[in-house]
């Protein structure tokens, strides 16, 4: 298993932080951002290998933080070449430039670089062998407001998911998807035809969403805490609480 880690994007909402500076690399509570995705994963035995997926912005930022790192795993950093928030691949695209460029065939764990989680992957990663299945995380959201803002989900009662939607103005159900995701290596291929049948390809949710039309998908709710990354006051809300 390999874990990908999306950190392409250029996080403009949290200008002037990281108008010259990548949002992963930002300090939580005296750790990058990260870091603390990593070593959140690095002791999942079936892993051996983070890959790192940033931009031509700021691809010597992760190539420097790489240079003083010292995990289990091997580390990659891949470029996908892209300058600006304007010519950006998008998260979906992302993940399968790195299929691609490292020519991956076997499972992904799949992560969003902006995030601080206080539960365990290995727990996700153990949940998705036992289902045999590609698998997405959620958690209960009891606003309204901000179900409205990100992925919801419809499951069965076991979890086994029906539809995701994507900023629903009505939200079937309580439960929100992070960005932190389980593919199978024999569902890699369908990745391209995914796109060409129009999925969105920005938000990581959005192949989730397509995925579980195609082929079965459990989701893992998560035992602990996250924390989105999204604009300054979340980060100073982050801050707060791994102070």
């Amino acid at each position: 298993m390999k874990t990908i880690i999306l950190a392409a994007g250029y996080a403009t909402r949290l200008y002037p932080l990281t108008k010259n500076f990548p949002k992963p690399l930002l300090e939580v509570g005296g750790k990058t951002i990260l870091d603390r995705l990593i070593e959140s994963v690095d002791e999942i035995e079936e892993v051996d290998q983070h890959i790192v997926v940033t931009n031509a912005t700021f691809y010597s930022h992760f190539e420097d933080w790489k240079a003083k790192s010292s995990y289990k795993k091997e580390i990659v950093i891949l470029n996908d070449g892209t300058t600006s928030n304007d010519n950006r691949l998008g998260a979906v695209r992302d993940i399968l430039f790195a299929i691609e460029a490292l020519q991956i065939t076997e499972d992904i764990l799949v992560l969003a670089g902006d995030n601080v989680t206080t539960f365990s992957f290995g727990n996700f990663a153990a949940y998705a062998k036992e289902k045999g299945t590609s698998c997405i995380t959620c958690h209960e959201e009891p606003s309204i407001a901000a179900l409205q803002k990100t992925g919801v989900l419809e499951t069965d009662d076991n979890f086994r998911v029906i539809a995701m939607h994507e900023k629903p103005e009505n939200p079937p159900s309580h439960w929100a998807v992070p960005p932190f995701y389980f593919y199978r290596g024999s569902d890699l291929p369908l990745i391209h035809r995914a796109l060409g049948e129009g999925c969105g390809y920005d938000a990581p949710g959005n192949l989730a969403a397509w995925l579980c039309k195609q082929t079965d998908v459990y989701a893992w709710p998560i035992n602990g805490a996250r924390f989105d990354i999204g604009d300054l006051a979340a980060y100073e809300k982050a801050q707060k609480e791994f102070n």
